[in-house]
């Protein structure tokens, strides 16, 4: 099982006119960090992989600091690079059996696509 090492980080206060400060609970981000084998963390820091499928074994939600740490390839020694993303969004594929049988996602699996807007110039 991967740990996850958590730090949290306190924002600023929001004030809101007219609001009542004692009502918001203070927002904080988590630092999370795991280990990532060379040729992922290759195709980060190249901007190919924009995304991240793990085990649902650790809570992060958006706004939260993941830290890949590279990893040597078939071994678990780790490089010393490592990179800091935000996660912007974040999906548990149990959700999935809303939309799909579970025969369904047993017999083809799921697929995960990073995905961006398609810009037309006109």
């Amino acid at each position: 099982m991967s740990v996850a090492q958590r730090t949290e980080h306190q924002l600023p206060e929001l004030r809101v006119a007219g609001s009542n400060p004692a009502r918001h609970a203070r927002l904080f981000i988590m630092k999370i960090e795991k280990k990532v084998q060379q040729e992922y963390f290759k195709a980060i820091i190249e901007g190919k992989k924009r995304f991240e499928v793990r085990l649902a074994d650790f809570k992060c939600k958006p706004g939260d600091t993941l830290v890949l740490k590279e990893q040597k390839q078939k071994a678990k020694e780790l490089t010393g690079r490592q990179i800091e993303c935000e996660v912007l969004y974040k999906f548990n594929t149990k959700d999935t059996e809303r939309f799909y049988k579970k025969e369904q996602i047993d017999k083809y699996g799921l697929v995960v696509l990073a995905i961006r807007k398609r810009f037309r110039f006109k």
